[in-house]
């Protein structure tokens, strides 16, 4: 797939999570993907395989109540396979509201997702945030 391609599919990921379409989002998926979450939380690590990043998402809404939201604010090519998405998450956690700007590096191959990095300007506090 060319860049126009891989941006597109990348929106297309932020749409179905932003939905809870976890049956669309899956497809959209390698099956032995990772998708790694620095810090040191409940939700930190690298999650392998569809089942395990499905269940990380999982985790994110139940732990914030089903709160968690993300707007994609951009998405950046490199021409080749690797994407950078830049969003806006907001979440809020035991009476506490957490807004942050982050970014995910997506590395497709084929047509498919095959790995996720999260980044966050401040691992400290989404740590403190998602423990």
């Amino acid at each position: 797939m060319g860049a126009a391609e891989n941006l597109d599919l990348v929106r297309r990921a932020y749409a179905a999570f932003g939905a809870g379409d976890m049956d669309t989002l899956v497809t959209l998926f390698k099956p032995d993907i990772v998708h790694g979450v620095p810090g040191k939380s409940r939700i930190a690590g690298d999650h392998k395989g569809t089942d395990e990043v499905l269940a990380m998402y999982g985790n994110l809404f139940a732990l914030s109540d089903g709160s968690v939201s993300v707007t994609l604010d951009d998405v950046l090519s490199d021409g080749g396979d690797r994407v950078i998405a830049i969003h806006h998450a907001k979440a809020t956690r035991n009476g506490a509201t957490r807004e942050s700007q982050d970014a995910l590096l997506f590395t497709i191959e084929g047509d498919k997702i095959a790995s996720i990095q999260d980044f966050f300007a401040d691992i400290e506090g989404e740590s403190a945030f998602w423990s």
